[in-house]
């Protein structure tokens, strides 16, 4: 099957994959190896829908947050999703062996414990607890022909 989602983005990020990593006791998470030349020095962390926490890079979060600052403030569902993606977001340096800290707010809104996966989606990441990944990913993939059917409305 072929997914024509239009023409290509120059310098667009490629982020895939899914990653076993653990939480260690200072909170820090270590970044796949894999995406830390493309993440840079510093990566927004903000909370995720379902859930999870997502990381972008610098780039792409200039790109999410313009998007979000020219929502309608009329509308209550814009201005609570704004509210959550930038007050929960925070800027965070990759340390010399490309951990980053996860703030407790986040860590505690994700339920991250030791155990996590870390999803590389294109131009994003998401880190999910494993466990809720595994139900997430489960629940996903058993509804997905319903889903790809329902997809044929953006084009894809």
């Amino acid at each position: 099957m072929w997914i024509n989602v239009g023409k290509p983005i120059e310098n667009t990020i490629m982020l895939i994959g899914q990653y076993e990593h653990t939480i260690d006791a200072k909170k820090r998470l270590a970044l796949p190896v894999k995406f830390r030349g493309e993440l840079g020095g510093k990566v927004i962390v903000t909370s995720g829908i379902e859930k999870c926490l997502v990381v972008y890079t610098q780039k792409e979060w200039e790109v999410i947050s313009g998007k979000l600052s020219n929502l309608p403030i009329s509308a209550v569902e814009a201005r609570s999703f704004t509210r959550v993606m930038l007050a929960n977001a925070m800027e965070i340096s990759l340390d010399k062996l490309g951990r980053i800290l996860i703030p407790d707010y986040l860590k505690n809104y994700a339920n991250l414990k030791k155990e996590v996966i870390v999803c590389g989606l294109s131009t994003r990441l998401e880190v999910w607890d494993s466990e809720t990944w595994d139900t997430y990913r489960k629940t996903a993939e058993k509804g997905l022909a319903e889903i790809v059917s329902k997809l044929g409305n953006f084009g894809i």
